[in-house]
């Protein structure tokens, strides 16, 4: 009881809040579903890292180092300086040890249906499932949408029906760790290969380095969903401030998100493989061409021939050698 207790005062508490003003900075929406949620996050995370990382006095600052792959698309790295708060941070950027010229290559069909089209999905399944079997599995087939993953995933399971080809593996169908062990172990042991369809958490914090993966296809331009109630505010700040909400955040966002998901394929220096990206607007549009010059420097692959060509090669791979 007296934890209940506890738990009522609290719930109290929190519907006082909500009963006033939303915080500066900060959105409120509700979630309607099997329960009735009403959530208030910050649009950014700048007072947190002020005051419960580096410390809101001199004497109780602290050194940090923060360190990744992706932390922006600019020299000041503003993607994750910027929401952090970290103004004088002091920035450097290393180079890569991979190759990716030699290592890499990457393909942008300039024929296939636009993203928004319900036939570009068709297509992505049709032309990975081409891909795949070229490669005897070693595939994995990146969403930015669940509706993606699932349409995707039916009709790659539909291409392979009883032909006991490939393996086709979707996010959801088995725990993460389960999926990533199945597609490392490929078509050892006597197994079939795999190809695997995914979103969300797989375009980042998947490692399968060797030739366990060689092809890495995403289906559109990762920019975030416009409707999400963080998203759209963050935007509507920025239109306020006089600043350009594509150019400021989405685009910036997509930049991140689309380098992440190539980082899936080159996990170390002997490693090879190919990116596909089912999406024109990456070099017909100018902002496409800003993402493009932020990915990795891979080979560019212009035609269909030269990808098979590509895909061939990488069959031959002497699987010591990787």
């Amino acid at each position: 009881f007296a934890r209940l207790q506890e738990r009522a005062i609290e719930f109290g508490d929190r519907l006082k809040h909500f009963a006033g003003p939303c915080q500066t900075g900060s959105v409120r929406w509700l979630e309607v579903g099997a329960q009735l949620r009403l959530v208030e996050s910050p649009l950014d995370i700048a007072q947190a890292v002020q005051s419960k990382v580096l410390g809101s006095t001199p004497e109780g600052a602290k050194t940090w180092v923060f360190t990744s792959a992706t932390l922006g698309d600019d020299d000041k790295l503003s993607w994750f300086t910027q929401p952090c708060g970290l103004t004088g941070a002091q920035i450097l950027r290393v180079g890569s040890p991979f190759d990716y010229a030699v290592q890499a290559a990457v393909y942008v069909p300039q024929d296939f249906p636009k993203p928004g089209e319900p036939s570009h999905m068709v297509r992505v399944a049709e032309s990975a499932a081409i891909w795949a079997r070229r490669l005897g599995g070693r595939t994995m087939v990146l969403t930015t949408t669940l509706r993606a993953l699932r349409g995707i995933a039916d009709a790659l399971r539909e291409s392979f029906k009883d032909s006991g080809e490939l393996e086709v593996l979707a996010q959801g169908d088995l725990p993460k760790r389960v999926l990533i062990e199945r597609f490392r172990r490929g078509s050892d042991a006597g197994e079939v290969g795999c190809i695997l369809v995914a979103s969300a958490s797989f375009w980042e914090g998947f490692d399968v380095p060797g030739d366990a993966l060689q092809a890495v296809v995403i289906d559109k331009l990762p920019f975030p969903p416009p409707n999400d109630p963080v998203v759209e505010a963050r935007g509507q700040r920025l239109e306020a401030q006089g600043r350009s909400s594509f150019n400021d955040y989405f685009l910036p966002e997509a930049a991140v998100s689309l380098k992440q998901g190539a980082g899936r394929l080159i996990r170390r220096e002997s490693d090879r493989g190919a990116l596909v990206v089912c999406d024109n607007r990456l070099v017909s549009t100018g902002y496409g061409r800003r993402l493009l010059a932020n990915l990795p420097p891979m080979q560019r692959v212009q035609t269909l021939p030269e990808l098979l060509h590509a895909l061939a090669g990488l069959t031959k791979t002497d699987t010591n050698a990787c």
